[in-house]
């Protein structure tokens, strides 16, 4: 009997240890965080609420969305107009994307409650027309908006192109009349036109800054003339090459005006041969570089061959040049010869001839080059070292592939990298095409 109540006094002891050890452990967290903190952790509900705020900025709309769902304060805070001066639409049609949309009853609740709190607002539409039209629907109802930054993304063509002008056009002047503070405009690939423009100098002069509308065949040089002569804080323009002209140049250049920062220019033709491009008075670009001596010039080019005559025959202050097409050596030829302030040059193609005195050329006389890249392009091993030594270590960005690179009798490519590395001051290799 004497064992056998030992025996269940030990079993009956055995679970106060393990209880105690646990409240030893219990007590060793609180000693270390408190007991308040420790009962904060694991009560949401209890966040400070610039936290909780904090935290929805973060996630994603439709996470933040069910977040919402959680209690009526976080509801509260979903509600709160700092959340909403930033917001992306997002409309694609199941049958062109297998993106999905922002859902349209959270559309009409950012309508009816958050309108007049948009102040960074973009537009991403897919390849249908439907979506196009329905961001024009919304951009009709913002009667109540103070919008800053403005956004139309097209992800694939023709999307807005294919909305009536007079709907687009009605659309953007609700934006254009009630904002009365945009001061950036992003409207690429779009129907937007000259009587359009001039709403916009009418109700938002003072305050724009940039306006990119590359590729919008409605408008005209009068049209951008209007811009420049009105909105004199003006510092970042992109617009396609049919509309720049000597008379814009010189508005830029007007002592009322602001140092222009960006100049982009899109240089395309769609049908070679049919287009006959202007030429730009090299007096007119000195006028812009002595005004905005910073000013960089950009210019993309996708012209063929036969359409580079208009191009580089004076000097040029354009800084940045990129030909998505094949260029001639005789073009290259030119850059070197009249573009003293290019500080990145990209290649897309060229043909089977070696470019190493038109690189050299540019070496020499491209002073402020920092960055190029080559394409389907050739070049001997011996020319490229000689371009790179002549650079120098103010090749920030050097980016060629190594197909292009043409072994001689003085340099194979094992020793190409070394001896470009070393002119360089680091470490560098060809780019090489992936065999998967």
């Amino acid at each position: 009997m004497k064992r056998a109540r030992q025996k269940v006094m030990v079993e009956n002891e055995a679970p106060q240890t393990s209880q105690k050890s646990k409240k030893q452990k219990t007590c060793s967290y609180g000693s270390v965080f408190g007991e308040s903190a420790l009962h904060a952790s694991m009560d949401w509900g209890s966040l400070p609420h610039h936290v909780i705020l904090r935290i929805f900025q973060f996630l994603p709309l439709v996470d933040r969305a069910r977040a919402s769902s959680v209690c009526r304060r976080w509801n509260e805070i979903f509600h709160i107009p700092d959340l909403w001066r930033r917001f992306e639409f997002e409309l694609n049609q199941p049958a062109t994307s297998y993106l999905k949309s922002t859902h349209p009853d959270l559309i009409q609740q950012i309508i009816k409650r958050h309108a007049d709190h948009l102040q960074y607002v973009s537009f991403k539409v897919d390849s249908s027309t439907e979506s196009a039209e329905a961001a024009c629907d919304i951009l009709s109802q913002l009667v109540n908006c103070s919008i800053k930054t403005l956004g139309l993304i097209s992800t694939a063509k023709p999307s807005f192109m294919n909305v009536s002008k007079a709907h687009f056009a009605s659309a953007l002047t609700v934006v254009f009349v009630n904002s009365k503070s945009l001061s950036s405009i992003k409207v690429d690939d779009t129907p937007l036109d000259d009587p359009s423009l001039k709403v916009l100098v009418a109700n938002n002069s003072d305050t724009l800054k940039l306006l990119k509308m590359s590729s919008c065949p409605h408008v005209s040089p009068a049209g951008i003339l209007c811009v420049a002569d009105q909105c004199h804080g003006l510092k970042e323009l992109a617009l396609n090459y049919y509309i720049l002209s000597d008379e814009l140049l010189l508005a830029l250049s007007s002592e009322k005006h602001v140092d222009l920062e960006h100049l982009r220019i899109d240089v395309v033709s769609e049908n070679p041969g049919q287009v006959e491009f202007h030429t730009i008075k090299k007096q007119s670009w000195d006028a812009l570089v002595k005004h905005s001596p910073k000013v960089n010039i950009v210019m993309y080019f996708f012209l063929y061959e036969e359409e580079f005559d208009a191009f580089f025959r004076e000097e040029t202050p354009v800084t940045h040049l990129y030909f998505g097409r094949a260029v001639s050596k005789a073009m290259l030829g030119r850059i070197g010869m009249n573009c003293p302030r290019l500080i990145e040059l990209v290649v897309c193609a060229n043909g089977l001839q070696p470019l190493d005195d038109e690189l050299i050329r540019i070496a020499e006389r491209c002073k402020n080059l920092t960055a190029m890249g080559l394409g389907e392009c050739e070049v001997t091993c011996r020319g490229f070292i000689e371009f790179v030594k002549m650079c120098g270590g103010r090749l920030t960005q050097l980016s060629i592939m190594e197909e292009v690179l043409i072994p001689d009798n003085d340099y194979s490519l094992d020793r190409l990298h070394l001896e470009v590395s070393k002119h360089l001051g680091r470490m560098w290799f060809p780019d090489m095409m992936p065999t998967w």
